[in-house]
């Protein structure tokens, strides 16, 4: 006689007011950070089998902000996001495969500017834990560094001094609670 025991998938929406997606590029010598204030998705989390899980999120391209509006509107423009035409960045998971302890390689498709690429994101599953209200939510947190120029954001402007304004790596990071 076998037993089937039936795996417990979690369908997860990413809960936006306790959520960061967030990322910092170079400026001339410095670093500029910024974030995107509008993005949904959700998280099928199945911990006992993490091959089974799934992520699907979509992140509005216009909601960028870097904290100063003249620059906001230059990344909006077709220079970079091109937002009119290209209103969304999105990521769908292709696999997840299991690191060690709770930490993950999510491999997926990321479409940024009409491009997709495969990319793999480690991640990391923080646990579980109910709020006040009695709300359990899990949290995830995860970081990559992408080269822009892959995704055919390609505008920059030559320095007198050699190099180039704006850097072509761009560290994003996602801390992430889902309910």
């Amino acid at each position: 006689m076998t037993t089937q025991t039936a795996t417990a998938v979690s369908t997860l929406e990413i809960d936006r007011s306790h959520s960061d997606v967030t990322f910092q590029v170079r400026h001339l010598l410095s670093k500029v950070r910024g974030r995107f204030n509008e993005f949904s998705g959700t998280i099928e989390f199945d911990e006992s089998t993490p091959r089974n899980s799934r992520v699907d999120v979509t992140i509005q391209a216009a909601s960028i902000d870097t904290g100063e509006a003249d620059r906001d509107r230059h990344l909006r423009s077709a220079d970079f996001f091109d937002v009119e035409k290209y209103p969304t960045l999105r990521f769908v998971s292709t696999s997840v495969t299991p690191r060690d302890g709770h930490t993950y390689d999510v491999a997926g498709d990321l479409t940024i500017h009409g491009v997709t690429r495969e990319v793999v994101l480690p991640a990391a599953y923080l646990g579980a834990a109910s709020d006040p209200w009695g709300n359990t939510k899990s949290v995830f947190e995860a970081e990559l560094t992408l080269n822009r120029k892959d995704f055919g954001l390609t505008w920059n402007a030559a320095l007198e001094t050699g190099g180039f304004l704006v850097g072509d790596e761009v560290k994003v990071s996602l801390s992430i609670q889902a309910k």
